[in-house]
């Protein structure tokens, strides 16, 4: 029997740096407005890059690491909301710009949630013993779908990439899943509309700014997500006190403050980087992945069992729960 295992990780963000001071330049706003609420207190912003520039780097760095050949990859899957382009994918770029002739691939849509349901239909694709070795990436611009003059959402994101290696093995590293979708909630959180636009209809629901509800979304991630977490606890060997670390998306530090409490579990299990990063959607948790990974904390010789849940856009949530 086939199984799944993430034996690589990497990510990258662009070099320029955006404080809460220099956003306090051109908003109301200030750093002690931000970071109180937050946690943020800086973001990378692409100068020039875009979605696919930024997972392409991640893309071949991860090739660097595991000493493999882009040839030897059989698919790709890019988790996004701020594609280059809806055709092609923002996967098929990746796959051009790293040669990778033999790999399919294509992007997939659940916002923050992206990366984690990305990777769960990876680990199904390598699990059905057709395929040995994939990408999943989580890569977003978010900083060309905010609204710039909007203090409330402009302070919140970031722009970044991160993402997996993921190989055929004979041992079993997946362990628990639950993945959800609200669509009646989906209007809280919105990016895009595009309405009619033809000679034979004509509709005024274009909207290109993202916008949320933040109160809707906060509780939202209290509530439902939550209880995922504990959900898929139950739904696994495992006790919550074997888990080594949650590593949670990256929305608001107020946020893991609150699902630790409800988890009863020590905050020092459950990381942070939004402080350097803001949200970077779909990025959020590769990013914190390979983060922990360079500073120690994850080893990759699978001995430790980590968990990982997104929320977000749709309203979509989903938790899985790895050996790594």
């Amino acid at each position: 029997m086939k199984f799944a295992k993430i034996s690589q990780v990497a990510h990258y963000a662009p070099e320029q740096v955006v404080t809460n001071d220099d956003l306090a330049q051109i908003m109301d706003t200030s750093d002690e407005w931000i970071s109180s609420r937050t946690g943020i207190k800086k973001r990378h912003i692409s100068h020039h890059e875009s979605t696919s520039d930024l997972a392409t780097s991640v893309a071949l760095d991860l090739l660097k690491k595991s000493g493999i050949s882009a040839q030897d990859l059989d698919f790709i899957i890019v988790a996004t909301i701020t594609p280059d382009s809806l055709m092609p994918s923002t996967a098929a770029r990746v796959q051009a710009n790293i040669g990778a002739n033999e790999a399919f691939a294509y992007d997939l849509v659940a916002a923050c949630s992206g990366f984690v349901f990305a990777l769960s239909t990876a680990e199904k694709l390598i699990s059905s013993g057709a395929y040995q070795k994939g990408l999943v990436i989580g890569s977003e611009t978010l900083s060309k779908v905010v609204d710039w003059s909007d203090r409330g959402t402009a302070v919140l994101f970031g722009d970044g990439a991160g993402g997996v290696l993921l190989e055929s093995t004979s041992d079993q590293h997946f362990l628990a899943e639950i993945q959800k979708t609200d669509g009646s909630r989906g209007e809280s959180l919105t990016s895009c509309l595009m309405g009619l636009q033809s000679p034979f209809a004509q509709t005024e629901d274009d909207e290109k700014y993202l916008t949320m509800d933040g109160r809707a979304i906060f509780d939202f991630a209290i509530r439902d997500v939550a209880q995922s977490i504990k959900d898929t606890i139950e739904a696994s060997p495992l006790e919550v006190d074997e888990i080594d670390y949650f590593l949670l998306h990256q929305a608001n530090d107020r946020i893991l403050n609150k699902i630790a409490k409800k988890l009863g579990v020590s905050r020092d299990k459950i990381p942070a980087n939004m402080m350097e990063y803001g949200n970077t959607s779909a990025a959020s948790i590769p990013i914190l992945l390979s983060e922990c990974v360079e500073q120690g904390l994850v080893k990759l010789d699978g001995s430790q069992k980590i968990l990982l849940s997104g929320f977000g856009g749709g309203l979509t949530w989903g938790t899985l729960i790895v050996t790594i």
